[in-house]
């Protein structure tokens, strides 16, 4: 993709941004806004940019703010080393790190033990954002992290397929999709070798997305509200019985228990699938011609449910202030400046990443490239989060052990939610 520079707009912000905004709530924003003191040079702590576009975002603050500079760190391209190294600097209560991009599941973990500090919400502007991301953000009723780019997935399709079965419509139900697919490969020719739908089954995090998405679109859940087990119900054996009873009769291809994202996009771009869950990053590859054979041949809708559309999973990635660090003001700033709409946007012409303010999944600029804006709005807006626990690293590999051994038969459905039960409720105490 071709580097969008930032707007004078954005440079602009950045000049006039301040940590002194006032609260409404009896002085409890102010008093905490107070402890962001400090101004001068921090970092920036992030996973492998790939894009180019972040050193220019950066590039233009540290030019409207020669005296409080930014330098950027960027650790591994794997989540899982990225937390740890964060983890490791905060165990040490080094002041290495200042900002932290930090994946929406890793909220509870860094407030609880308190490696970040709360933030000021009166001064934030949340009411811009999408609510599902700013609830990524809490802990315990308070902000500890601000939304910068969201996530969740999407159906994509064969459009041209279901126009030649004479389909009429995207499924929104499990029944329809699988219905279209049979339909599809008994009137379609060129169906009749391709695999109905994938999504992310392999044992890793994909596979509590995927199993999650299933048992919400239900009606059930993995946890609660309150944050207590609650995957031993028949709502929830209902959602994951769909993804099993798929493997057992076809509708999904017994080689898709090894799918990631990856695995599963290649075979999508290649024409191998008729339906694939998958996320918003998807489109560009599929929708390029070097590299698809489904080039003006495929759409996106919301993911299917048991009763009507379903429910994603939200993803993404928010921003937090190292409780550690120094200038931590300066850091408040930089972290509003970083999630501004002016930034948020250029981030979503240059690489796609869907952003957290509302307003710009109707930009006119950013719909004529991504199309599949507005049906990702409404997929987030519609989203759940992962369970909001502290010993996140324990609770999905708990999922993934579960949904793993009823996908693949080694247990019953509802001994494997049983068993997860009982697991989730020592995780959780």
């Amino acid at each position: 993709m071709r580097r969008i520079p930032l707007t004078g707009a954005a440079v602009g912000l950045a000049l006039v941004l301040t940590a002194c905004g006032g609260s409404s709530d009896g002085g409890k924003d102010t008093e905490k806004a107070a402890t962001l003191e400090g101004r001068g040079e921090i970092t920036f702590v992030t996973g492998k940019d790939t894009s180019g576009n972040l050193q220019k975002q950066v590039d233009d603050w540290n030019a409207a703010h020669p005296q409080e500079p930014v330098r950027v760190i960027e650790l591994s391209d794997k989540a899982d080393e990225q937390r740890q190294q964060m983890i490791q600097n905060a165990q040490t209560k080094s002041d290495a790190y200042t900002v932290l991009n930090l994946d929406v599941v890793w909220t509870a973990e860094f407030a609880a033990n308190r490696w970040v500090e709360e933030l000021p919400e009166a001064e934030l502007g949340l009411d811009k954002l999408l609510a599902p991301t700013i609830d990524t953000g809490r802990y315990m009723n308070k902000l500890y992290a601000l939304p910068v780019d969201s996530d969740a997935g999407l159906l994509y399709y064969r459009k041209d397929l279901l126009e030649k079965a004479g389909v009429e419509k995207a499924p929104t139900t499990w029944t329809e999709l699988f219905a279209a697919c049979d339909t599809i490969k008994d009137k379609v020719a060129e169906a009749k070798g391709l695999d109905c739908y994938a999504g992310q089954f392999d044992k890793y995090e994909g596979l509590t997305v995927n199993a999650s998405e299933a048992i919400n679109g239900a009606g059930g859940s993995v946890v609660d509200e309150s944050g207590k087990p609650s995957v031993n119900t028949p709502e929830a054996k209902a959602g994951l019985d769909v993804l099993v009873n798929a493997f057992k009769d076809g509708h999904i291809s017994k080689k898709a228990i090894t799918y990631t994202e990856e695995l599963g996009r290649a075979d999508f771009i290649g024409g191998k699938l008729i339906f694939h869950r998958q996320w918003p990053y998807q489109y560009a590859s599929a929708a390029d011609p070097k590299a698809s054979k489904v080039v003006d041949k495929f759409d996106v809708a919301p993911l299917p449910g048991s009763n009507g559309p379903g429910v994603s999973t939200l993803g993404g990635h928010n921003f937090a202030i190292s409780a550690f660090a120094k200038n931590k003001a300066t850091a408040l700033d930089f972290l509003k400046y970083m999630t501004s709409p002016e930034v948020q946007k250029a981030n979503a012409l240059v690489i796609g990443k869907a952003p957290s303010v509302a307003a710009l999944y109707a930009d006119a600029e950013i719909v004529q490239k991504f199309p599949y804006m507005p049906a990702l709005k409404s997929a987030i807006e519609n989203a759940k989060g992962r369970p909001k626990v502290v010993k996140y690293g324990d609770v999905t590999t708990a999922v993934q052990e579960a949904a793993y051994g009823a996908l693949t038969g080694e247990t019953t459905t509802e001994q494997a939610l049983t068993d997860l039960q009982a697991k989730l409720e020592t995780l959780t105490k």
